[in-house]
């Protein structure tokens, strides 16, 4: 069984850096892509990043210079680490864990965790 399981959301200052952590189980994580998206109300769901096994990653405009998603394969962990936060950046993130390499499209992945709010607050 799939679990990924998200942590480290909650309000945080306009400016703030915060860090996300998916914790992953039931797969072979090291063979995966791992991904955050993000979403808002009435809008689709939209990649914030993407890392692949070899560690190569690829961004979403939203996130370029801003904020950076390392993998830890010996924790079965991948972190979203933000920097210098928007009030646009408020959303849900969701991580996600697929084998089409760095994947733009939600479709592109196939588990999903349940989701963590982030507020920022001007």
């Amino acid at each position: 069984q799939v679990q990924l399981v998200e942590s480290g959301g909650g309000l945080v200052q306009a400016g703030g850096s915060p860090r996300l952590a998916c914790a992953a189980s039931g797969i072979s994580f090291r063979l995966n892509a791992m991904a955050w998206h993000r979403q808002t109300q009435g809008n689709e769901r939209e990649l914030v990043a993407a890392i692949d096994s070899a560690g190569s990653a690829k961004y979403g405009d939203s996130a370029k210079g801003r904020f950076t998603i390392p993998r830890d394969n010996a924790k079965n962990t991948v972190y979203l680490s933000m920097t210098s936060l928007k009030p646009e950046d408020t959303a849900v993130y969701y991580c996600a864990v697929g084998n089409y390499g760095l994947g733009t499209q939600p479709y592109h992945y196939d588990y999903w965790g349940q989701g963590t709010q982030i507020t920022v607050s001007s």
